[in-house]
This record gives structure tokens, C-alpha cells and sequence, in this order.
């Protein structure tokens, strides 16, 4: 008996007999082999964010080789250079246009009661071409995000743009003055790096510096918290804490560390004639090990026994107002 076709290898049509897949069915079922990772697939968010961050990196690592001097602080914006920052609260917004921060656009609540402040921010928006939205209460309260008071405005700004802590330092020293910064390691809590802007600038302090990582950053809560100073007090990043205060040791600053169990009280330092450097320590660690071996000086504030400790922003407040004092009395 002849062999017969091999079933589905001839198809028959009225156009004539055609040939089969070839093969292309079963290689379409072998697949294409493993998923490639979100951030390796150049149509994923994950891509684009993974790509940022290297642009980002690549930037504070050549800054920081253009300034050895405080140990390769960088300049640049943060780790997402892509997300904007809502600016919320009447003071906070009225601030940063003051300071003329750049801003996209204003957002105002529908039948907002006007004061001398919502005056002002309406009419230096407008002068300056900034676009006003009206929106209802519900829109305002998601873009400021949940448990803000954004008091009937909110501002939309570019990323934080950090400034570099040699060029801080010698724009202060340029001027004649004492340097007076604020440091800190390892702190969270972006309201407490809102009160520790405020209270830099209340007491005549230059500048504040933030590590990196595992450290909070200029966020809209800490805008918010600082009541407006981030506008005028700026914020410098640090890629290295540790070597950022040995350089600032080497150009005569005194790094000064708190923590509850100090060697040093407050009250015993003499500090009124010469730069110092603040820093605070995390919120529940305190000081890091290299950081405190760094420091000048560990000091401690005399407080009730009852009390445990003071957090770090009310530390910051309290060493700050005993140094300016002093730089009053000398």
C-alpha cells in the first residue's frame, strides 16, 4: 500500500493545494525565553527610573571629583529628577515666590477666603506668567497628599536643586561672616528637617547639609515645616557625610555632634569666635559610629531628668540659640 500524505502537511483549498506552518507553530509555543526585568524593558517605568537615577549618579559623581575638598558633596537635584515637588501651606507658597523658585503652576481653592497673603501670591504669579488653577477642596486635597494642610493653596516646583557646601562656605566666608551649619545624620523625618531650616535661619545660621542616602530630603513636608525658610536658607548634599566634615574640619570648622550622653555640656563650650558645624543625629540611633569619631566634640544639653531626651529638631533649636547668644555677647 502507498504511503499516504502526512495528515495536515498539504492543505486543499479551491486555489490548489498549499504547504503547512513549517515549523512556526511549534516555535511559537517554545516561547520566547525568561521575562526580562522590569527595568531592562525600555517601555517600563521601571526603565526610565533605573535610567534617571544612573544620570543622577553619574552627575554627583563627577562634581564630586571637581570638589575634593569637603569629600564629593553634590550639587545636583535629587535621586528623581523627574518628579515635582507640591509646595502647600499660605507662608510656604508666598515664600518661594518671593525667592522666585520656579514654578509651573498655582493651585487655588474654589471660594478661597482671601487675605493680604493670598493677595500677594495671586498678583506675583500673575506678574510673573505663572498659571492659575481654580480647583474644588477634594483636588487640592490629592495633590498635597493626605493629612496636609494646604490651607486653600498649593505651589507646583521642579525638584529641590541642592546647592555644594564649598561653594556655601566660601560665599560665607567671602562676606565676613562665621560659618554657622547645620549637619545631619541619618534623620527621617522630613518635618524635622523643616524645623531645623527654620530654626538655622532664625538664629543666623548659613546652611544646612543632608546625606545622600538613608536621609531625608527637601520634600513639600519639609517646605511646609520650615514655614517658608527653604526659600532663603539652602540645603547642601553630601555623597559622603563623614568625609564632607573632615573637609570642612581641614578649612577650620569645629564640628560640634549632639547626643544625650555627650562628654561636653552646652553650656561649658566656647564657640562664639570661631565656624562651626551642627550635627544631629537620627531620631532613634542618634549619632552614627563614624560620625561620632569624626566630630570635634560630642555635647550634650542639660535637660530634667525626667525627660529622656529632646528630638533632633528641638536639639538643633536649642544649640543653635546658645551659640548665637554667645556670638551676641562676644
Amino acid at each position: 500500500m502507498a504511503n499516504k500524505p502526512r495528515a495536515g502537511a498539504v492543505r486543499k483549498s479551491k486555489k490548489g493545494p498549499t504547504k503547512g506552518s513549517g515549523g512556526q507553530g511549534r516555535k511559537a509555543l517554545e516561547g520566547k525565553g525568561p521575562t526580562p526585568k522590569a527595568e531592562d524593558r525600555t517601555y517600563h517605568a521601571a526603565n526610565k527610573r533605573k535610567t534617571l537615577a544612573d544620570r543622577a549618579a553619574a552627575k554627583s559623581a563627577t562634581r564630586g571629583g571637581q570638589r575634593s575638598n569637603t569629600g564629593g558633596g553634590t550639587g545636583s537635584r535629587r535621586a528623581t529628577p523627574d518628579e515635582a515637588e507640591i509646595v502647600t501651606g499660605r507662608n510656604s507658597v508666598l515664600e518661594a515666590l518671593r525667592a522666585r523658585i520656579p514654578a509651573t503652576t498655582l493651585y487655588v481653592a474654589a471660594r478661597i477666603e482671601v487675605d493680604d497673603r493670598v493677595k500677594e501670591i495671586l498678583s506675583t504669579a500673575t506678574k510673573r506668567g505663572i498659571p492659575v488653577l481654580e480647583v474644588m477642596r477634594p483636588e487640592l486635597d490629592r495633590l498635597s497628599g493626605r493629612d496636609v494642610v494646604h490651607q486653600g493653596i498649593a505651589l507646583k516646583v521642579p525638584p529641590y536643586e541642592y546647592a555644594h557646601i564649598d561653594d556655601l562656605l566660601d560665599q560665607v566666608l567671602g562676606r565676613g561672616q562665621t560659618p554657622l551649619f547645620v549637619a545631619l545624620d541619618g534623620v527621617t523625618d522630613p518635618r524635622n528637617l523643616g524645623a531645623i531650616i527654620r530654626s538655622t535661619a532664625a538664629f543666623g545660621g548659613q546652611a544646612v547639609i543632608v546625606p545622600h542616602r538613608r536621609s531625608v530630603g527637601v520634600t513639600s513636608s519639609a517646605w511646609k515645616t520650615s514655614a517658608g525658610a527653604a526659600a532663603r536658607t539652602p540645603v547642601a548634599m553630601a555623597a559622603n557625610l563623614t568625609q564632607t566634615l573632615k573637609g570642612l574640619q581641614k578649612r577650620g570648622l569645629f564640628v560640634l555632634g549632639l547626643a544625650g550622653d555627650g562628654d561636653v555640656s552646652l553650656h561649658d563650650l566656647e564657640l562664639a569666635d570661631r565656624g562651626v558645624v551642627i550635627v544631629v543625629g537620627s531620631e532613634g540611633k542618634g549619632l552614627s559610629r563614624l560620625v561620632s569619631e569624626t566630630a570635634d566634640a560630642i555635647v550634650s544639653i542639660p535637660i530634667n531628668a525626667a525627660t529622656e531626651s529632646l528630638n533632633a529638631g528641638i536639639a538643633a533649636s536649642v544649640t543653635l540659640y546658645e551659640i548665637a547668644k554667645r556670638r551676641s555677647e562676644a
